[in-house]
């Protein structure tokens, strides 16, 4: 990845939608290459997908819900099971597998308290495998970025 590919993807990040023209304008190069350049970081995964972003207040998802999570024996089976059923949970997020006391942080978005009270009761806490689950709420977001620093 060179310079160019870094500008291409710092463009891209700030406006999925730009025309291929306007990109290859503003990275200064003519189209076909710039789209060639385009194609090549599509097709090494580097550009994974093109999405919006979403306000999740006004989608009515205004609770934010990091868990920490431990399993009872965190091998390889559990750790399958457990992170086969996250992937199916909308409610999740985020998932990241941890060092240290916990064995995975979840971030989990609720429209409000029942709401995510019946997903701790109905969907997580009928994981087998689980030995602890604790909660933290966010009071307010300070910082979200959807812009990688390349």
């Amino acid at each position: 990845m060179d310079n160019i590919d870094k500008k291409i993807i710092r463009e891209l990040q700030l406006n999925a939608r730009i025309s291929n023209e306007d990109l290859a304008t503003k990275v200064n190069l003519s189209p076909s290459p710039c789209l060639r350049r385009v194609r090549k970081l599509e097709s090494s995964g580097i550009l994974q997908s093109y999405t919006a972003v979403i306000d999740q207040v006004k989608c009515g998802l205004a609770m934010n819900i990091f868990l920490s999570v431990r399993l009872e024996k965190p091998d390889k089976k559990n750790i399958g099971e457990f992170e086969a059923a996250i992937a199916t949970m909308d409610e999740v997020v985020e998932c990241y597998l941890m060092t240290g006391n916990r064995d995975y942080l979840l971030k989990v978005v609720s429209k409000d308290l029942q709401s995510y009270e019946n997903f701790i009761r109905e969907k997580l806490s009928e994981l087998t495998g689980i030995s602890s689950i604790e909660s933290s709420f966010a009071f307010g977001q300070v910082k979200a970025q959807h812009f990688l620093p390349i």
